[in-house]
């Protein structure tokens, strides 16, 4: 009977939980959880500081690419006004020609001299042609440029000759040897002219001496 109370006993002990471990383990549980709930934590915060940036860098990629569009659009839209007003550009400066030639015809003809009636009326039909001629210019934004008693203005001017000139300042257009244009303040082609400049002060030639002549002459006959 001893020994099985003993057996008893020592079957009581086995069973009797260590209260000590049960609180470690309770302990390192507790700490395994937190040590989960920081990782996790930091995990989310990394995945929204990532979102973040990728919501950032579109907001980014989406406001260059409407700048972009925008400049497309006024580029567009600047070009296609260009082409409106310039698409006529070579049309414009090929007519040029023939307007010249009507023009420098009316200027040779005689004012004074007394014409037949029908010479005259082809006169003033020629004149009202130029008359037209340029109007149309006009309309389509050609303008003719203004050069005499202008300052001579390397843009808008061509110099082919400089002509002496004391009355007006150096540099001044005093001559238009052909017409310049422009269309929609836009170079069509560049007026040739005359330039003035100062005359050239002439120096005098200096006297010859010609004291010494007769005393070389009686030096010679003697």
């Amino acid at each position: 009977m001893v020994e099985k109370k003993e057996q008893d006993n020592q079957q009581e002990e086995i069973k009797e939980p260590d209260s000590e471990n049960i609180e470690n383990e309770e302990d390192n549980n507790d700490s395994q959880e937190n040590t989960d709930s920081e990782e996790t934590s930091e995990e989310e915060n990394s995945e929204e500081n990532n979102l973040e940036k990728e919501i950032e860098t579109l907001k980014e990629e989406k406001i260059r690419l409407l700048a972009e569009m925008e400049n497309l659009r006024k580029r567009f839209e600047r070009e296609k006004v260009e082409t409106i007003k310039f698409g006529s550009i070579n049309l414009a400066r090929d007519i040029l020609s023939p307007g010249d030639n009507l023009e420098r015809a009316l200027d040779a003809l005689p004012e004074d001299e007394n014409h037949p009636e029908s010479i005259k009326n082809l006169i003033d039909g020629l004149k009202m042609v130029l008359k037209e001629y340029k109007s149309t210019l006009e309309k389509h934004g050609v303008k003719k440029i203004e050069t005499l008693n202008q300052k001579f203005d390397h843009n808008f001017h061509q110099a082919m000759m400089e002509v002496e000139n004391n009355e007006v300042e150096e540099g001044t257009v005093v001559q238009e040897v052909q017409s310049g244009y422009t269309m929609h303040d836009r170079l069509l082609r560049a007026a040739m002219v005359g330039v003035s400049k100062k005359p050239v002060a002439k120096t005098e030639e200096p006297k010859e001496k010609e004291e010494d002549y007769p005393e070389n002459e009686s030096k010679e006959k003697s």
